[in-house]
């Protein structure tokens, strides 16, 4: 594979090398090397990135046994500009600006330099290209929850005619699931859950009951529900919200059986299938208006998704 001499040797990345809180742990460092794609891999210079509540579970050590070596890089979404491309890829070439979540399998084993650096690789089967219509920042903002939000709905067979309950629609993957039920699958009523001045997101998003949690429980409302899509952790309320023979799916595993856990596996052919609906602006992409966070202020950036009140995503944005 031929070198390009303007690919500097080391690198700005943001980095722990110990296990715990990310804000206390994570530095930046300068002098990172920049990591070479191999045969199926592109070198990516990052132009965005978003957080995700994986960052800082797998930085507090939750899954230490399946991580990769420490010093960590952590990140997992990215949107960049192709730099360099190893001698089998054929879907991109120098130049392309592309999107993905460069971890194909979510805990085992993930990259150890990630996206919050300027320079990453990734295997050419978990990108796409960036769709026309959508920035950097947008499309970061993307990969992780969008593919979440697919693949969960796909894993319970949800289909039109079919009634959806999102516990935490205005998070970062309860956003994506509502556009998706509403304008991919064709749900017949969409129901979702949110704090009070998220309730008018909720309906922008195109839920058709959204669900003060401040002020009911779910689960003792008389209408039941075909799915619940539970991104929050409350599988086993969940189970009580289901019509006889309905389905609960939750991407915080364990979950409280019969509640199917679900974790994604990063694959470029979803981005592509929902290209369509990205680029017409069916499905849009939902940011934190505090987003993007200047690489600088990344600590902020992870206190501030600490506090679990985002809506939408949090993106880094510009790199360096």
């Amino acid at each position: 594979m031929a070198s390009t001499p303007s690919i500097p040797s080391h690198t700005k990345a943001w980095v722990y090398s110990q296990y715990g809180k990310i804000e206390e742990i994570l530095k930046f460092d300068s002098n990172v090397p920049t990591p070479h794609p191999k045969n199926d891999q592109v070198l990516i210079k990052v132009v965005a990135a978003a957080l995700n509540p994986v960052d800082i579970k797998r930085a507090l050590g939750h899954f230490k046994d399946i991580d990769s070596p420490l010093p960590t890089v952590p990140g997992y979404d990215v949107a960049g500009v192709v730099i360099s491309v190893g001698e089998e890829v054929k879907k991109f070439k120098v130049g392309d600006e592309v999107y993905g979540d460069i971890n194909e399998i979510t805990l085992h084993n993930p990259k150890t330099i990630g996206t919050l650096a300027e320079y990453v690789v990734a295997e050419e089967k978990v990108l796409a290209h960036k769709p026309s219509n959508l920035s950097f920042v947008e499309a970061a903002s993307l990969p992780l929850a969008i593919i979440t939000a697919y693949q969960g709905l796909e894993k319970v067979e949800f289909s039109s005619s079919k009634s959806l309950l999102i516990l935490g629609g205005a998070g970062g993957v309860g956003s994506l699931v509502i556009q998706l039920a509403k304008h991919v699958f064709g749900a017949s009523r969409i129901a979702a859950t949110a704090s009070t001045p998220k309730l008018e997101i909720l309906r922008k998003l195109g839920a058709d009951f959204p669900i003060d949690y401040t002020k009911e429980n779910f689960e003792e409302l008389t209408e039941k529900f075909d799915v619940v899509y539970d991104a929050v952790g409350q599988s086993d309320r969940a189970l009580k919200a289901i019509k006889e023979g309905g389905k609960v799916v939750t991407i915080l595993p364990p979950g409280t059986p019969p509640a199917i856990p679900f974790l994604l596996t990063s694959d470029g052919i979803v981005l592509e299938t929902l290209q369509p609906y990205l680029e017409s602006g069916k499905v849009k992409p939902i940011l934190d208006p505090k987003s993007p966070f200047p690489f600088s202020q990344t600590l902020e950036a992870f206190s501030y998704l600490n506090t679990n009140r985002a809506i939408g995503k949090i993106v880094i944005h510009p790199i360096p």
